[in-house]
């Protein structure tokens, strides 16, 4: 008797269409890595252990970013103020109530949510340019908040922050610091993948493809647009929150127009509407300043740099380089490095049939 067993990429249902890691592949490549990050404090230094923090503070801000714009299809140019906002709280609420470092980071996630739920009230009936000009109204808005609010922003003095501690043994080293941020970062790309898999998720995704149908639907297009705005003040205050407590200092400078671009560089450059996607680019952001960087401190005193008589000072590129390569990706790979990822696993699950 012939037993047929199904071929290829067999699915019958929904929830196994939208299964997280469908292939026992993809599992193991998910602990592979999870063993991989977790041994890093032991064989990185503090520099490189560093970075892949700010990866992960900033990647969990530009989820939330691409959860608004990504996935909802609504736009924000005021992330880095919500960012900001997250950092400030924490601090303050240590300060003031002498609370734990680690009950303060997602209270200041929920603060900045309510935050993010007053300003992404007129997403309600603005859209496009209208909601674009709003949500710069609410970076400036924000920025003023901070340089006046000394009380709880510490002025233009900025506000220093503590480390966080478990159990009496305080995070304040990279290698410790680096497993907080780790955790955060796991539970909160998890949860924005469920709730994508979920009713509510399915709904924002509707509203981005075409609300006038989603509208007819039954899917109430103030609720889910201000909904987003919350959950991605809510992530932005997360990731803030532990980017204030890495660097023990936040300043009110920090959070800019520039900070706010450079957070829709990230999601652009990984990938519109792509979870994993908002890590990557928030890797490609951190890393190539430092590459650009290395380059400089490479030519300094070199032919090229006598030739350009700028005495190796192009700390200027750095800047540049972010611009270009926003703009290179929107030329030729629009949907960012997630979709370059896909194809690559593509090309070698097929292989040698990927044609």
């Amino acid at each position: 008797m012939t037993v047929m067993t199904p071929a290829g990429d067999f699915r019958m249902s929904y929830r196994a269409d939208t299964t997280i890691f469908p292939t026992l592949g993809s599992r193991a490549a998910l602990w592979a890595g999870l063993a991989v990050l977790l041994c890093a404090p032991l064989v990185l230094d503090r520099y490189f252990l560093s970075l892949l923090i700010n990866v992960g503070t900033l990647g969990i801000a530009a989820l939330g970013l691409n959860i608004l714009v990504g996935f909802t299809g609504q736009i924000s140019i005021g992330h880095a103020a919500f960012f900001g906002f997250g950092a400030f709280s924490s601090a303050w609420l240590h300060d003031s109530f002498g609370l734990p470092v680690l009950l303060c980071i997602p209270v200041a996630g929920v603060m900045t949510a309510l935050v993010g739920l007053v300003f992404g009230a007129p997403a309600a009936r603005l859209k496009g340019l209208y909601l674009a000009i709003a949500t710069l109204a609410a970076q400036f808005i924000l920025e003023d908040f901070f340089a006046r609010a000394r009380w709880f922003t510490g002025g233009v003095a900025g506000r220093l922050t503590e480390s966080p501690s478990l159990f009496g043994f305080a995070m304040d080293r990279e290698e410790s610091y680096f497993y907080l941020v780790l955790a955060f970062v796991i539970v909160l790309f998890v949860a924005a993948a469920n709730l994508m898999r979920t009713r509510d998720g399915r709904a924002l995704v509707a509203v981005r493809d075409h609300y006038l149908s989603a509208e007819i639907m039954g899917i109430n297009l103030a609720y889910y647009r201000t909904l987003s705005f919350g959950i991605a003040s809510f992530y932005a205050g997360i990731g803030g929150a532990l980017y204030a407590h890495h660097l023990q200092f936040v300043s009110v400078e920090a959070f800019n127009i520039l900070f706010s671009i450079q957070f829709l560089g990230m999601v652009i450059i990984g990938g519109l509407g792509s979870i994993m996607g908002s890590l990557m680019g928030a890797a490609f952001m951190v890393a190539l300043p430092e590459v650009v960087q290395s380059a400089a401190d490479a030519i300094a005193g070199g032919a090229i740099d006598r030739a350009l008589k700028i005495g190796g000072n192009i700390s200027f590129l750095r800047e540049m380089a972010i611009g270009a390569a926003i703009i290179l990706f929107l030329i030729f790979e629009p949907d960012g490095l997630a979709r370059r990822w896909k194809l690559i696993k593509a090309y070698w699950k097929l292989y040698p049939y990927s044609h």
